[in-house]
């Protein structure tokens, strides 16, 4: 799935809605009695009308060991293919284990995309995009209080935060069809800059809802003429009392964020 046709989805649903999907057993309704996959599934069938991406994270699955990588194939599976499939795993090595890494989330998982750390450079990011069609997120600015050690560190003397020295660089590497950015929600005073740096890329928001960012500023500084935003939701979707009418109010009010910033769109 290239950029236009992830923006002809959005157009489609009318949502930029990313649901992630990180189940965590301690906190699934009694209801399914640990049964994590029975639990994802219900919560994909309240969501797929509004979503047009689905993101799970790998170390949830991980976790549960060998019946987690089988849960984790399956509830991939059962999204099929009628979504933007993200495999939130921030993979960060070099050589052969990133090129594993890849063949791991694209053809064993079947993932679309998944999450890179760019620590170690090109290194890191290229063996991902081998994968005609396939797509690298790069962690760019992110949403926790800990991105204040490195990502805004002045770099070379300069006023330029080492976040941006990252993007420029990563840009380099591959097209707007096959990189995405990973920009968290609680930096939305940030996302001019970020759009003003990157102004074809889409970027994949975490951050809305419990983390308490602001859906708003991030549509009214980020958006570009394709939309370029998949906003993600995990924990205010799979633990609400109602998942699809979470999901229903979030494509609700992307559908308005739309029709004021995108016009075109709608």
């Amino acid at each position: 799935m290239d950029r236009a046709a992830l923006f002809s989805l959005i157009r489609q649903r009318q949502s930029f809605l990313c649901v992630g999907l990180d189940p965590d057993p301690e906190r699934l309704p009694a209801s399914f009695g640990g049964d994590v996959l029975a639990f994802n599934r219900s919560v994909i069938d309240a969501t797929r009308d509004y979503a047009v991406a689905y993101k799970p994270n790998t170390a949830f699955y991980e976790a549960l060991g060998l019946d987690g990588m089988r849960v984790l194939r399956d509830t991939i599976d059962y999204i099929g293919t009628d979504h933007f499939i993200i495999a939130d795993a921030k993979r960060g090595d070099i050589g052969n284990t990133s090129r594993y890494y890849a063949k791991f989330a694209f053809d064993t998982l079947g993932a679309d995309a998944i999450t890179v750390a760019p620590y170690m450079g090109q290194d890191s990011v290229g063996p991902f995009l081998d994968y005609p069609g396939k797509w690298a997120i790069v962690l760019a600015l992110t949403s926790n209080a800990g991105a204040d050690d490195f990502q805004h560190t002045l770099q070379d003397g300069s006023d330029e935060p080492l976040y941006e020295k990252v993007m420029r660089r990563v840009m380099a590497w591959g097209t707007p069809d096959r990189l995405m950015f990973v920009c968290g929600a609680t930096r939305a005073e940030k996302f001019t800059e970020l759009r003003r740096i990157a102004p074809d890329h889409f970027f994949l928001v975490p951050g809305i809802g419990a983390q308490g960012g602001d859906l708003g500023a991030v549509c009214r500084h980020g958006m570009n003429k394709g939309c370029g935003l998949l906003v993600n939701s995990s924990r205010g979707i799979l633990y609400a009392d109602d998942p699809g009418r979470a999901a229903r109010e979030l494509q609700q009010q992307m559908q308005r964020a739309l029709e004021k910033f995108l016009p075109e769109v709608s």
